[in-house]
């Protein structure tokens, strides 16, 4: 325990837990030093709950924990951020993240909630939400009603055209070609009922392998030839 940690009047400390994967913020509670220290301990989320006066751990009783991957704190070592795995929702609501209500510009609450996000995991729910649109007024909807062979087009293509542009135009140009491949890709994960998510933790399966070592691991595709 680090004794540079400045813990509140009460002896508490903010901690903050944000998806690994992802980046989302999924909630944020309070630690006492035996909550943390059980926490770094044990790999699973463990909080001080004030209005009970006791430990508890996420996902005791509800199943919906949360794996810590790594602790970090603020500049003013009066905050902790807690990079996790979640299983399941981590809001006692059933939503995923406990901050679903936006405010608008007057304070008041948005018409509209929606979870914060980065902007990639946005966009993949643009796609989801596009994928039930009708294919006359719906890019999207029409990518995915031509199946694996005009999704591997488009990729080969938007691809292609990101080569042109990394070898012989601007960088500008360069940026708008990556968006269009990196949208593509979304949409033929879709088309396969993956996410993000499941190619994020690929990477992450695959973190400190050298390139050419995780490549021979997996081998030659079935039926390669020489």
């Amino acid at each position: 325990m680090s004794p540079a940690l400045r813990f509140d009047e009460r002896g508490l400390i903010p901690a903050i837990a944000q998806d690994a994967l992802t980046g989302q913020v999924r909630m944020v509670a309070w630690m006492n030093p035996q909550a943390l220290r059980r926490t770094l301990e044990t790999g699973r989320a463990t909080f001080f709950s004030r209005s009970r006066g006791q430990l508890w751990v996420k996902g005791e009783t509800s199943g919906n924990a949360l794996a810590v991957r790594a602790v970090y704190v603020d500049c003013d070592e009066d905050v902790l951020l807690l990079l996790v795995t979640p299983a399941g929702a981590s809001c006692h609501t059933g939503a995923p993240s406990c901050f679903f209500r936006r405010l608008g510009a007057d304070g008041s609450e948005a018409l509209s909630p929606a979870e914060p996000a980065p902007l990639l995991l946005e966009l993949e729910a643009v796609i989801d939400a596009r994928a039930s649109a009708d294919a006359a007024k719906s890019y999207t909807r029409t990518l995915l009603d031509g199946g694996a062979a005009l999704l591997g087009a488009k990729l080969r293509e938007e691809a292609g055209e990101l080569a042109e542009a990394l070898a012989n135009e601007t960088t500008l140009r360069v940026a708008n070609e990556a968006a269009d491949v990196l949208f593509h890709l979304l949409v033929a994960l879709r088309s396969r009922s993956l996410t993000l998510g499941d190619v994020l933790q690929v990477l992450r399966q695959r973190a400190g392998t050298s390139g050419h070592a995780e490549k021979a691991a997996r081998g030659r595709r079935p039926g390669a030839e020489g």
